[in-house]
C-alpha cells in the first residue's frame, strides 16, 4: 500500500515502476501508454473498467512540474480502488465490483515527466536543450520552480481553446518560453498535449466526463468562458459539497488554453479543475494525505454522477 506520508515525490520512473507492479497484482488494471514526452519518456495510463462499459471518464494530473503531488493523489487512488475491486468493498454506497463493470475509470497519473525531472534533479548536462532553458529559467541551474514542459512551454495554456486571443495576451505581457505561461507556437504543439489531444478524441464516446488535478487553493472549475456543458452545475454542486472546495470561475490569463476549456469547447461534456489543496507550490509531500482525504469520494464517485 502506498505510504502517503513517505517524503518522496515520483519521478518518472519510479511512477513507471509503480504503475507496472500494480498491474502485474491486479490483472484487472491496465497500463499502457498515450504518446511520449518531448524527451522521449513514455506518459502512463491506467484504465480500470471492463471494456464492454459503455459509459467512462477520464482523470488527468500534472500538467505543471510543480503540481507533482497530484500524482502521488492519482496513485494512491488507482491502489485503493484496485483493492477494494479484488476484495469486493464498498466506497460510499459503491459496489466497486458493480462500477468496474459499469464504468471506465482512465487515469494519467503524469502527463509531465519532463518538467518534473528537471524540477526534482535539474536539467542534465547531456540535454541538448540546456543552455536554452537555463535561459529561459532566467540564467539559474536551479529548476526547483519549474513548471513548464521539456521546452518551456506551459501545457495547459497549449490546447485549442481561445488559443489565439492568449497569444495576444502574451505579447502584451512579453511572455516568451520559461517556467510558466508561455503557451507554446500552436495549439497541441507539444508532444504531451498533442498525444493527450488524440487520444481524447480518438476515445471520446467513451469518455463522458473529465477531472484534471492541479494546486492549489481548493478550488472548482466547471465553465469556460462562461459556458458550462450539460449537467454540469450539478456536477460542480455535488463536487463542492464532498471536498469541501468552493465553485470558482477562470479569469484573465487563467481562463485559456487549459484541458478543461477544450473538452467543454470540443465535445460538450462536463469537465471540471480541481485545485488541489492551500499553501505555496510546490505543495511539501507532506500534505498529500490531507488533500487525497478531502478528495476520495469524488474520486470514486464521479464516474456515476456523468
Amino acid at each position: 500500500m502506498l505510504n502517503m506520508n513517505e517524503n518522496k515525490e515520483f519521478t518518472h520512473e519510479r511512477l513507471t515502476d509503480k504503475l507496472q507492479g500494480l498491474s502485474e497484482k491486479y490483472s484487472f488494471l491496465k497500463l499502457s501508454y498515450i504518446g511520449k514526452s518531448l524527451l522521449g519518456k513514455p506518459i502512463p495510463m491506467i484504465t480500470i473498467g471492463d471494456e464492454s462499459a459503455k459509459k467512462g471518464v477520464m482523470y488527468v494530473s500534472t500538467h505543471h512540474a510543480m503540481e507533482n503531488i497530484c500524482t502521488h493523489l492519482m496513485v494512491k487512488f488507482i491502489e485503493e480502488y484496485a483493492e477494494c475491486i479484488s476484495n469486493g468493498r464498498y466506497a460510499y454506497g459503491i459496489n466497486t465490483r458493480v462500477l468496474h463493470k459499469m464504468r471506465q475509470i482512465r487515469v494519467v497519473p503524469m502527463l509531465n515527466p519532463d518538467g518534473v525531472e528537471y524540477r526534482l534533479c535539474g536539467v542534465d548536462e547531456s540535454n541538448p536543450l540546456r543552455e536554452r532553458l537555463i535561459k529561459y529559467n532566467m540564467g539559474s541551474e536551479d529548476f526547483s520552480h519549474w513548471s513548464a514542459n521539456g521546452r518551456g512551454v506551459d501545457l495547459n495554456h497549449n490546447y485549442d481553446a481561445y488559443f489565439e486571443e492568449y497569444k495576444k495576451l502574451e505579447s502584451d505581457n512579453n511572455l516568451t518560453p520559461g517556467k510558466t505561461k508561455y503557451s507554446g507556437e500552436a495549439p497541441e504543439s507539444e508532444n504531451e498535449t498533442a498525444a493527450l489531444a488524440s487520444y481524447i478524441r480518438f476515445n471520446e464516446d467513451k469518455i463522458n466526463g473529465l477531472l484534471t488535478f492541479h494546486t492549489q487553493g481548493e478550488e472548482i472549475f466547471y465553465r469556460s468562458r462562461g459556458k458550462e456543458a450539460p449537467k454540469s452545475s450539478f456536477i460542480a454542486n455535488r463536487l463542492s459539497k464532498m471536498t469541501g472546495y468552493a465553485l470558482s470561475e477562470a479569469e484573465g490569463m487563467a481562463s485559456y488554453g487549459g484541458l478543461t476549456d477544450w473538452f467543454i469547447k470540443e465535445f460538450n461534456k462536463p469537465s471540471f479543475t480541481l485545485e488541489c489543496g492551500r499553501g505555496i507550490n510546490p505543495l511539501d509531500i507532506s500534505l498529500a494525505e490531507n488533500i487525497y482525504f478531502k478528495l476520495r469520494e469524488t474520486l470514486f464517485t464521479f464516474p456515476v454522477l456523468v
